[in-house]
């Protein structure tokens, strides 16, 4: 395989997905030609081809494609893809095909690379990290899961030396990484369809674990066994690093910091959640051990505004309140909802929530239905396929997992009539929530409101 800057051409073949995209911009940044295809025009799909890139949503072999020569083009191409003609064109012209994870490794190979992995906050703590970086000024790249609030995107190039990368389980394309720095935030089931059962998925985690070499810096929330020493932090418990003297006031919460040395007291910051102060800490965590000072990272975190999808909240002059979130796992929604009812205990809360995948529904289905269960209201979406067929997913609907949920209000709908019955809902807070296309109720939702 030639080396990554030997390539002048770069063709994405699911370029819209929020990895491949990072990459794309990566490479698009570094004055490279990236073209791609993806079947659905998206937002993001939208925001790249106004960055310059070239994107088609059909699955053709047109002209831009066969001008392309095999020796100074590299092809990319998400694991979710599972069978298209242009990928079958590359492959019989013996194009280089390479997995995002594969080409996402080489990058960190060159680089001080810090990753951030965990079923759950991952996203959230990759990007804290990138937003301190930048605030201190070091030189690095990130690779994010999410869009950015302070950079409005899920790259950003300010430099060389380090890369910030969300270290994604799913396909074990973690594994492809070279991590100096690494986080591990929780390693709970998910990504059944991959790994099978909870054992071997705390395994992949172990594996990624040891990818760190002796003499760098593991970070581990306190409590997971990860089979090797690492640093530990956590939120009202002793660790290494860790956070407590949690208070809110307004909408802000402040907490103390304790590193093995020394307790900084007051850091400020906006994002709700415990969960997400026990992100920032693993964050801050990071950046101390980088030698970046208390001051640089207290103005820092106060700044932070968060990710697109992750608590993204709105309160209006009527006093209502509308919560988007990418959860899409039990213990994601029930993170959510414990916030929304530490802090709202007697407001009443209609919950929008979509499935993702008919596999994850399966699997989890006893624990998606308790965790729903503590909405006053639930419409539930019908499940979002993703890469997965429903006929090999058989009973395993949206009016099924309903029947598990203890709740007197709650009904099934589709996502073209969800807009039409929220309207007619009374509610104090509303939350959509999932990983699927559900965001697209978000704008009108956002639009309504505003005039409600």
């Amino acid at each position: 395989m030639n080396n990554l800057k030997t390539y002048q051409n770069f063709y994405f073949v699911g370029i819209g997905g929020i990895g491949m995209s990072a990459l794309a911009r990566y490479f698009h940044a570094s004055g490279k030609k990236v073209l791609g295809y993806d079947k659905t025009n998206t937002k993001l799909t939208q925001a790249l081809m106004n960055e310059g890139i070239d994107i088609v949503f059909d699955d053709i072999i047109d002209e831009k494609i066969t001008a392309l020569q095999k020796e100074d083009t590299l092809v990319i191409y998400t694991p979710a893809i599972k069978k298209l003609g242009i990928l079958d064109y590359f492959n019989e012209h013996q194009f280089e095909v390479l997995k995002r994870a594969k080409v996402l490794g080489l990058i960190t190979e060159n680089t001080d690379c810090i990753a951030v992995a965990g079923t759950h906050g991952k996203t959230t703590t990759s990007t804290l990290v990138s937003h301190l970086c930048k605030e201190a000024d070091l030189p690095f790249s990130c690779f994010l899961g999410g869009i950015s609030e302070n950079f409005k995107s899920n790259f950003l190039y300010n430099g060389t030396q380090y890369s910030v990368v969300e270290a994604d389980e799913y396909d074990r394309s973690f594994l492809n990484l070279s991590p100096d720095w690494a986080v591990i935030t929780s390693i709970d089931a998910d990504h059944l369809d991959i790994y099978g059962d909870k054992n071997t998925i705390e395994e992949g985690f172990r594996q990624f674990a040891a990818l760190v070499p002796e003499g760098k810096q593991l970070f581990v929330r306190k409590g997971i066994d990860i089979g090797r020493p690492h640093l530990t932090y956590a939120v009202n418990e002793k660790a290494d690093y860790y956070s407590d003297n949690l208070r809110m006031e307004n909408d802000t919460i402040y907490f103390d910091f304790h590193t093995p040395e020394e307790t900084v007291k007051d850091f400020a910051w906006e994002i709700p959640g415990i969960h997400n102060v026990e992100n920032a800490t693993a964050a801050l965590a990071i950046l101390h051990k980088l030698g970046v000072s208390f001051e640089t990272l207290k103005k820092a975190i106060a700044n932070f505004k968060g990710i697109k999808r992750r608590y993204t909240k709105h309160r209006y002059d009527n006093g209502k309140i509308y919560i988007d979130d990418y959860a899409h796992h039990p213990t994601e929604i029930n993170a959510v909802m414990s916030s929304i009812r530490t802090f709202y205990p007697e407001k009443k809360l209609l919950v929008v929530f979509q499935p993702h995948l008919f596999s994850r529904t399966r699997d989890f289905a006893d624990g998606f239905a308790e965790s729903l269960s503590q909405s006053d209201e639930l419409i539930l979406l019908d499940i979002y396929p993703a890469r997965e067929l429903q006929e090999n997913f058989e009973g395993i609907t949206s009016d099924w997992l309903l029947e598990k949920v203890n709740l007197d209000k709650k009904e099934v709908s589709p996502l073209n009539e969800a807009f039409d019955k929220i309207k007619e809902k009374e509610f104090d807070i509303l939350l959509t929530v999932g990983a699927g296309n559900i965001d697209t109720l978000y704008d009108p939702i956002c639009e309504w409101m505003c005039k409600y």
